[in-house]
């Protein structure tokens, strides 16, 4: 389950660029409609992916048979954890409603468990443990104020359901096609769908356009959250099992959490240093090298080594 070098590094700068952007997301939806913040953020996206694309040269046609199973991974992947998550952010703090998006990896495991048959070992049943005893302990704190709030808390579990369908997908898609030019797709289709339903629920709030900090928010988003942190998802999905994928992100809400102590004044309890503990005991069942017997590495090469002169014949 160790990560390489290079995957290590992709997935550092994606903690960093998403657990920053819950506080982000909170200025840039505390005054202003959320989903069309969203939308706004979105076409800045779409822009960037566009332009990558055409860069490395890359060919965005899809063929017609692929474009269900595409429709799928967008709606589970991004669509409605966009519309939803966004409502959770404004009506909760942005540390509660990261914590409560990232109940992701513990739906990722039990899916992976009940439907697709995933073999959960004693190694990554201790990272979901970790990964419940987190949660549990930064929710403990606010179950009072969640219980006045059930419509954001709903927004975000649900969210984080569906996502967590959405990563089994991907793992599994038989969809071709590099990661750019799907993420292209599926973030077209999400704008589609947010701009409508903006259009329909929040028209009456477009009395302004954003002010400065919002337009900073929307540019972050832009660019280094769905330009950018979403290809490095997608990629860590794509090589990871689904569990371990899910569990090694489970520092991001942890950034969340105590950058939106540093931006927005929030002070840590103790239950979020010791959530923190928890988060970097789920975060080792992922990260470190199980270290596999000599044996193992001496059996295997010899049917590597079959393999290759399989491929050269």
């Amino acid at each position: 389950m160790g990560l390489a070098r290079r995957e290590l590094l992709l997935l550092v700068i994606l903690t960093l660029l998403w657990g920053f952007n819950w506080p982000v997301m909170k200025i840039g939806v505390r005054d202003f409609a959320p989903l069309s913040f969203r939308t706004l953020c979105m076409v800045g996206g779409v822009a960037m992916l566009f332009v990558m694309a055409r860069v490395q040269g890359d060919s965005l046609k899809v063929r017609r048979e692929h474009w269900p199973e595409l429709v799928w991974l967008a709606l589970t992947n991004m669509i409605i954890w966009y519309v939803l998550s966004i409502y959770g952010v404004k009506l909760l703090s942005s540390g509660r409603a990261a914590i409560l998006g990232y109940t992701m990896p513990v739906w990722t495991a039990l899916i992976g468990w009940l439907v697709y048959r995933d073999r959960l070992d004693l190694r990554m049943g201790a990272g979901v443990l970790a990964a419940v005893a987190a949660i549990a302990l930064l929710l403990g704190e606010e179950l009072t104020r969640l219980a006045g709030r059930p419509t954001g808390t709903l927004c975000m579990l649900s969210a984080a359901f569906v996502w967590a369908i959405g990563t089994q997908m991907m793992r599994r898609r038989k969809l071709p096609g590099s990661v750019l030019v799907l993420t292209f797709w599926m973030m077209v289709m999400s704008l589609v769908v947010c701009s409508l339903v903006a259009w329909l629920l929040e028209r009456d709030q477009w009395v302004r356009p954003p002010n400065l900090m919002e337009w900073g928010a929307i540019l972050y988003n832009a660019v280094l959250v769905f330009g950018v942190s979403q290809l490095l998802w997608f990629r860590l999905a794509t090589l990871l099992p689904p569990v371990a994928s899910s569990l090694s992100v489970m520092l991001i809400p942890v950034v969340g959490l105590f950058s939106g102590m540093l931006l927005l004044g929030e002070v840590p309890s103790w239950q979020d240093y010791a959530a923190l503990i928890c988060v970097l005991v789920a975060m080792a069942t992922v990260l470190l090298p199980a270290g596999a017997p000599a044996r193992a590495s001496s059996d295997a090469e010899p049917q590597h080594n079959d393999a290759v002169r399989r491929h050269e014949r």
